[in-house]
């Protein structure tokens, strides 16, 4: 029982059969978002997974956030959007990221999106960015999605509206798509085979074990090693301490740390301590839960002063009660004090 219980246990926070998924406790969670406010990390987004031919013509250096001052109200309210724009030739191109934290798949994402957008050259347009007479500038929609189940949305527009209908009146229909990347269906070979620092993040979302965690923060600690990247390593920093480790090890007390060298060591140290506390807390609710078990079984419902010692009793009291529930007559007389 000890041995189911230890892997068990320590399944639920790092094992091979899930993990805890990040989209409840990033929700709203402004150091994600935080994040995507950095230029690098998302020239890494851009160049890594978005696999076409014209990226290679993008100008990453010219990459910049569009101003909140740009964009009106109704776009400012959406507090999980990031607008991006960068140079493709002599042209602007927008980067509309949408950060989906909801755990459930919205059907109508398109649709969403298709408001979004035409919000945006609304402003654009009123803010001067888009000359009288000159096209739109052409804008790339991302959904980044990282919840417990596979996304299975329509990532077209085209794909919700009616299907059956003449051509000649399909070809009225409004039509956006959009590139969606699930983060937990993402391949870890694909990940691990990338200097890429949005990869890195993945990865990190992903990790499964510690030691997981200490080799991607290997990596970040060289690939952002910049001065100018301090921001960055700090956003980082606050991420996992305020989303990640409280997700893959709750309830463990988290010591202060303040750059990611920092965070790496304390995992270093620290991981032991946490697999001994999870094995012994994983023992000990094995035990109470097979403890309950046989005495709801000779004794029927147990009374709230019953299941109180249960809760509380430690590692003793729960080995002497369970070899009292054999021959004890009455739940009092297996549930009185250890002698």
């Amino acid at each position: 029982m000890r041995a189911r219980c230890h892997a068990d246990r320590f399944g639920v926070l790092f094992g091979n059969n899930g993990i805890i998924p990040l989209s409840r406790m990033a929700d709203h969670d402004p150091s994600y978002k935080l994040l995507f406010s950095h230029r690098d990390l998302v020239a890494d987004l851009i160049r890594g997974f978005v696999h076409e031919d014209w990226v290679a013509q993008l100008d990453f250096t010219t990459l910049q956030r569009v101003s909140e001052i740009t964009v009106s109200h109704d776009l400012r309210e959406r507090e999980d959007d990031m607008i991006w724009r960068l140079r493709w030739g002599e042209r602007w191109v927008y980067v509309y990221l949408l950060l989906e934290f909801q755990s459930s798949v919205d059907r109508l994402m398109a649709v969403r999106l298709l408001t979004y957008i035409g919000l945006l050259y609304q402003d654009l347009a009123a803010a001067g960015e888009i000359p009288s007479g000159s096209p739109l500038p052409p804008v790339l929609p991302i959904v980044l999605y990282n919840g417990e189940k596979s996304w299975w949305a329509k990532t077209s527009l085209d794909d919700l509206i009616e299907p059956d209908l003449p051509e000649q009146l399909r070809r009225w229909q409004p039509q956006i798509r959009y590139l969606l990347l699930d983060e937990q269906r993402l391949a870890d070979t694909e990940l691990a085979g990338q200097r890429n620092v949005a990869a890195a993040l993945f990865r990190l979302e992903n990790s499964r074990r510690p030691e997981d965690i200490e080799r991607v923060l290997a990596s970040l600690i060289d690939w952002l090693a910049a001065p100018e990247q301090d921001s960055l390593r700090r956003a980082f920093v606050v991420w996992l301490k305020r989303v990640l480790l409280p997700a893959r090890v709750p309830g463990a007390e988290l010591p202060n740390v303040n750059n990611l060298q920092e965070m790496r060591a304390m995992l270093a140290e620290r991981v032991k301590t946490w697999t001994e506390e999870w094995k012994q807390q994983g023992i000990s609710e094995g035990e109470t839960k097979l403890l309950r078990r046989q005495l709801v079984r000779r004794f029927g419902p147990l009374p709230a002063w019953a299941e109180a010692r249960l809760e509380q009793a430690g590692e003793d009291d729960l080995e002497v009660w369970a070899d009292r529930v054999l021959d004890g007559t009455t739940l009092e007389e297996v549930l009185k004090e250890p002698i």
